[in-house]
């Protein structure tokens, strides 16, 4: 099994790697399918089923949609241009996708919502149409946008998820037993034997791994910098700026209490979710939702803690990576499949690897870190308030850094021996997403999202 690190840590757009990322990635594989098509396309319709319409609207789903069949790819999203291209589509009717003719399309009568019940592949499903003249499907491809950014079509996802096809890697671990057995036999640390894997596979990643960390960064700083009300009508003032001012401002002060230190890592977390809110540049971690926690971790790290460095970022990126990659794996990152213990769960998991690797941890030490983390998320709901990944999701993300710390700490303080193996904690959240109840997999029909008066 691999996935790489470049896939764990994606650089896109705000709101949710699922929901946005996801249906713009997939209209745009459904562009490049149109362009080998043997016939010409009059116009195309998105059909959007299960948690995509559900928290679609909120999740910024139809827009994304819309900029996909437009040609905008997550990676290249420009704000500016993406709302002048909106406004273009909705005055025309028209799609001009590159490479193709143009395209009848009204948004408003060919996004559809499906409020039925959930495509039986996933629960983020959805169906792409292209029609001829008078409006017959011609052309129909079924999408599942499976966490983190990750699509598949109706037939790939029937395949299996063991089918990556690539060359063989020196070290394929499909768990975190065979991951602990390799690292013993050959003495390599886990993010070691990561990059073997990724050299194996696409070559020398330090300067993408470099870059990803520079984008995580500089969303941090966005967001600490930026005040304002967060776009979708719940009114949800930023709050990261102001905490941070006042934080600095305590900086030396006698009276400031040990326990601040949980604030600065909040609050490094909410930037990047308040940032993610907004619409603005992220980096999966493994998702949207969840992607304050490893970034937050990090900068904990390089600026409260003596002697960290960020030569060893890719360390730290590497071992998340492979424990993010034994959790999709093995169960899912995806919120609409197993709640939020499968996204903020998970990236805790991550940033605690990654945190007890770069403090000196052993392989062992590290998947206790990573299993102590997501111990204590298991059966965590997605219930985001009218359907906007802002409450709880933002403060949520600097909770599960704070554990990533927690779990990190208490993993160091042990030899790597423990009771529950991390395989054992990836399957119980495995079977509990199963287990639970669909209102609480990001739909906005039950929890928070239905008790909190006028939303």
């Amino acid at each position: 099994m691999f996935l790489s690190v470049l896939d764990m840590f994606k650089v896109g757009v705000g709101p949710s790697s699922s929901h946005t990322m996801g249906p713009m990635v997939a209209a745009g594989r459904f562009l490049e399918t149109l362009r080998r098509a043997p016939f010409t396309p009059h116009g195309v319709r998105a059909v959007l089923h299960g948690s995509l319409a559900h928290t679609g609207v909120g999740h910024a789903t139809d827009r994304a949609t819309v900029l996909g069949l437009a040609g905008v790819l997550p990676e290249r999203y420009d704000h500016a241009k993406a709302e002048a291209l909106l406004e273009a589509i909705r005055d025309s009717h028209r799609l001009t996708p590159p490479d193709l003719p143009e395209l009848l399309f009204n948004p408003r009568e060919d996004v559809r919502f499906d409020f039925g019940p959930a495509l039986p592949g996933h629960a983020n499903g959805m169906i792409l149409e292209a029609l001829d003249p008078q409006g017959d499907v011609i052309l129909s491809e079924t999408y599942y946008s499976i966490g983190g950014g990750f699509v598949l079509t109706a037939e790939e996802l029937a395949a299996g998820k063991d089918t990556d096809g690539g060359a063989p890697v020196p070290y394929p671990f499909k768990s975190a037993a065979e991951m602990l057995q390799m690292a013993e036999t050959s003495g390599q640390s886990i993010a070691d034997m990561k990059r073997a894997n990724e050299r194996a596979r696409r070559g020398d990643v330090t300067a993408d791994v470099k870059r990803v960390w520079q984008v995580m960064n500089d969303c941090i700083d966005r967001g600490l910098a930026v005040d304002g009300v967060l776009p979708g009508g719940l009114g949800v003032k930023r709050r990261a700026p102001g905490i941070h001012r006042a934080l600095l401002d305590e900086r030396g002060m006698n009276l400031t209490a040990p326990h601040t230190i949980n604030d600065w890592i909040s609050v490094y977390a909410m930037a990047v979710n308040e940032e993610n809110a907004a619409g603005g540049q992220i980096v999966t971690a493994p998702t949207n939702g969840a992607a304050g926690v490893v970034p937050a971790t990090i900068r904990y790290w390089l600026d409260h803690v003596p002697g960290a460095s960020p030569a060893r970022v890719e360390e730290f990126l590497l071992t998340a990576a492979a424990i993010g990659g034994l959790v999709k794996f093995n169960a899912s990152i995806s919120g609409a499949e197993a709640g939020c213990q499968a996204e903020v769960g998970s990236a805790s998991a991550m940033a605690a690897a990654g945190l007890c690797a770069v403090l000196g941890g052993t392989p062992a030490q590290v998947e206790n870190a990573a299993e102590i983390a997501l111990e204590h998320h298991l059966g965590m709901t997605c219930d985001p308030i009218k359907g906007l990944v802002q409450v709880p999701c933002i403060e949520r993300n600097g909770l599960g850094a704070i554990k990533a710390v927690s779990a990190a700490s208490l993993a160091l303080r042990g030899d790597g021996t423990h009771l529950v193996p991390l395989d054992a904690c990836i399957e119980t959240m495995r079977q509990t997403g199963l287990d639970m109840s669909e209102k609480y997999k990001e739909t906005s029909l039950g929890g928070l999202a239905v008790n909190v008066p006028n939303c």
